[in-house]
């Protein structure tokens, strides 16, 4: 055996003592050679088809088996599925994607600009006076006059745009950061179950997860029984899962779920206009 084939005494990674085949610090070979092609080709495949295989299992739980997944991972059999962070992030970027592609200006459209417009007519539009609302807020807040009133002398399409855009920008980190609020929320409703914060993190991505799952097939899926099918199952999925993981009655689960529907959905709210808040405020 040529020395470029030969196993080393100390591993070239990371420099421990390795006189076997592997390094047993770090888990790298120590018979190291120039791959040929074929070599590249297999641990291609070979990774891929482990990759594609913990997809398929992670799908399956995370679908059609609420709660699952995280029991899975809390029981500590992990290394078969994709982690938790990223199922999350990965649904998200795709929600996120499709949405904005496919749909981009339904949701967000300024209705009541619309509305006063029809009712008023442009002139009183065009003046575009602030309400008394408008006037505490900013005179308690002197920072946001000028971007506000910049703001109110675009024309309706550019504000539509620009509360579009600041949406679709900031979103997706908003919903992000909310995680960890979600996981707040479950710790509170189930003080006393022993729970590690950890734990109820790690149910907040796969729920979220779920979610956007969910909702990113009814945005690409035009039947309407279908939608509401997935829509159904939306709706059922966080309660079954919470049964499930938390082990609680199944009427202090529905109770625990609607206190958490109603906190989240608030904090939700806000952080969308936040989103598009912050959008405007940092408009150049």
């Amino acid at each position: 055996m040529s020395s470029s084939t030969s196993p080393a005494s100390t591993c070239h990674n990371c420099n421990a003592d390795a006189p076997g085949n592997f390094c047993s610090v770090c888990g790298q070979t120590t018979t190291l050679h120039m791959p040929s092609a074929r070599e590249f080709l297999h641990e291609f495949v070979a990774h891929y088809v482990a990759l594609e295989g913990k997809l398929w299992r992670t799908l399956a739980l995370l679908l059609f088996r609420p709660g699952a997944l995280s029991n899975e991972y809390i029981a500590g059999r992990r290394v078969r599925y994709v982690e938790p962070l990223r199922v999350y992030l990965t649904f998200s970027i795709l929600f996120f994607a499709i949405l904005k592609f496919s749909s981009p200006a339904v949701f967000l459209t300024v209705h009541g600009q619309q509305a006063q417009a029809s009712a008023h007519g442009p002139r009183q539009i065009q003046e575009n006076k602030p309400s008394p609302i408008q006037v505490s807020i900013l005179g308690q807040t002197p920072t946001l006059p000028q971007q506000w009133q910049d703001f109110e002398q675009l024309p309706t399409a550019e504000k539509q745009k620009l509360v579009v855009d600041s949406f679709y920008h900031y979103a997706p980190y908003a919903m992000f950061c909310l995680m960890p609020l979600f996981a707040l929320f479950l710790k509170i409703l189930y003080l006393g179950s022993g729970r590690r914060y950890g734990e109820h993190f790690l149910f907040a991505l796969h729920a979220n997860a779920f979610a956007f799952i969910m909702m990113a097939l009814m945005t690409l899926i035009p039947v309407n029984i279908i939608r509401l099918t997935l829509g159904a199952w939306l709706l059922a999925y966080l309660p079954w899962a919470m049964w499930r993981v938390y082990r609680s009655g199944k009427l202090a689960t529905v109770c625990r779920w609607l206190v958490l529907m109603a906190a989240y959905g608030i904090a939700m709210s806000l952080a969308i206009l936040a989103c598009i808040a912050i959008g405007v405020m940092l408009r150049h």
